[in-house]
């Protein structure tokens, strides 16, 4: 993943304001070549509106099997980047390119019920697909929400909503998996175990995953590599190196950092949808 010029130690990209409280970059911006063998490759974004500058040369690439997480407060230009790689928007500077014939499944921020209206889970999945009852009953299986076929989607709680969402974007076979904030609505210990199973079907599947998330621990815990976004890339990398960065101390304090590394040390379980604990797998003390 290539995100703005210069490189410091193994593992970590960082942009040219880094080392001036993460301010906007004040010089031209060197454009990397495009990655041909990734999924979505990006270079120079720039986008404005109404005179403010909402994403300044941005470099990103997303690559197959790879969990990329971009953080940043609020603000920052996070879901308007998000747009942008998924055709939605058009850049007023730089290019996108996609792999040909790729496709996107879009798990969105928000996804309101109407309880008022009657829907099953089943009939949801359904909605706009010929699709057989067998390989919903798969799909559901495979997000661990097999019990909610049945019911009514108003019924269902905050984490079982989201798996159910997620269900629907794994019907395309996605090449590609992009998460807008995926635990709203979710406990801590829903969002520790929503985070594992996107990383297992990544596993399984084999597809990149773009996540855009506030839950600073849990989901760098979980992503190969941290992109640090505030309108520009503030610093990028695996996320030890990027928790260690002085942009990413500015942009979340110096206790985040410190934090994330206690609990990458210290988490050796997880949590079921429940909530219960359970060991961490033989060789994965992330949670």
């Amino acid at each position: 993943m290539a995100a703005s010029v210069g490189r410091d130690e193994p593992g970590h990209v960082h942009g040219p304001g880094c080392q001036h409280g993460c301010a906007a970059p004040a010089h031209a911006h060197a454009i990397a070549p495009f990655d041909a063998s990734a999924l979505v490759s990006a270079r120079g974004l720039g986008v404005e509106r109404n005179g403010r500058e909402l994403l300044t040369d941005v470099d990103l690439d997303i690559s197959k099997r790879e969990i990329v997480t971009l953080i940043g407060p609020n603000g920052a230009g996070k879901t308007t980047l998000v747009r942008l790689l998924l055709g939605l928007e058009a850049p007023d500077r730089g290019e996108v390119r996609r792999r040909p014939g790729l496709r996107v499944g879009y798990v969105p921020q928000r996804f309101d019920v109407d309880a008022v209206i009657p829907m099953t889970v089943e009939r949801f999945l359904a909605l706009g697909e010929t699709v057989a009852p067998e390989r919903i009953a798969d799909i559901l299986a495979e997000v661990n929400a097999g019990h909610t076929s049945d019911r009514q989607l108003s019924q269902l709680s905050g984490g079982e909503l989201q798996r159910v969402v997620l269900a629907r974007a794994l019907l395309r076979d996605p090449d590609l998996l992009v998460l807008d904030e995926p635990v709203q609505g979710v406990d801590y210990a829903g969002e520790a175990e929503l985070y594992n199973l996107i990383a297992r079907l990544r596993d399984a599947r084999g597809f990149g995953v773009l996540l855009v998330s506030h839950d600073l621990l849990i989901v760098m815990a979980r992503s190969d590599r941290v992109i640090c976004l505030n309108r520009h890339v503030c610093c990028s990398g695996v996320p030890e190196t990027v928790a260690q960065h002085p942009a990413y101390a500015r942009l979340f304090g110096a206790e985040a950092a410190r934090a994330f590394a206690v609990y990458r040390h210290h988490h050796d379980h997880s949590h079921d949808i429940a909530g219960l604990p359970h060991p961490a797998p033989e060789g994965d003390e992330r949670a």
